[in-house]
C-alpha cells in the first residue's frame, strides 16, 4: 500500500467519524454540545495544519545549512568556464 493510499484511508475514516458525530447519522443520541463542537472541527484542523506547516517551513529556513564546499566547487567551475570561453574568443 502506498503512502498516498494510507493517508486517503485515514482521511476517509476521520471524515466518516466526523459525519457520524456531526450529523448524528445513526441516531445514536449524540449530545447537542458534542455536535456543536464537531461542526467547526475541520476548519480548526485546517488552521492548525497551516500553522504547523508555516512553523516547519520557518524553522527549516532558519536552520538551513550553508554548503561552503559546494560554493567553492561552483566558483571553480565558473572560473574554468570563463577560461574556456576566453580561449574560444569571447571577450569579457
Amino acid at each position: 500500500m502506498t503512502k498516498l493510499l494510507e493517508w486517503v484511508g485515514v482521511a476517509l475514516a476521520l471524515a466518516a467519524a466526523w459525519a457520524l458525530v456531526a450529523l448524528d447519522a445513526l441516531d445514536a443520541g449524540v449530545p447537542r454540545a458534542l455536535r456543536e463542537v464537531a461542526w467547526p472541527l475541520p476548519l480548526y484542523l485546517l488552521v492548525a495544519f497551516g500553522c504547523y506547516s508555516l512553523a516547519t517551513v520557518g524553522y527549516r529556513v532558519a536552520t538551513f545549512n550553508d554548503c561552503d564546499d559546494a560554493a567553492e566547487e561552483l566558483r571553480a567551475q565558473i572560473g574554468e568556464a570563463r577560461e574556456d570561453l576566453t580561449r574560444k574568443g569571447l571577450k569579457w
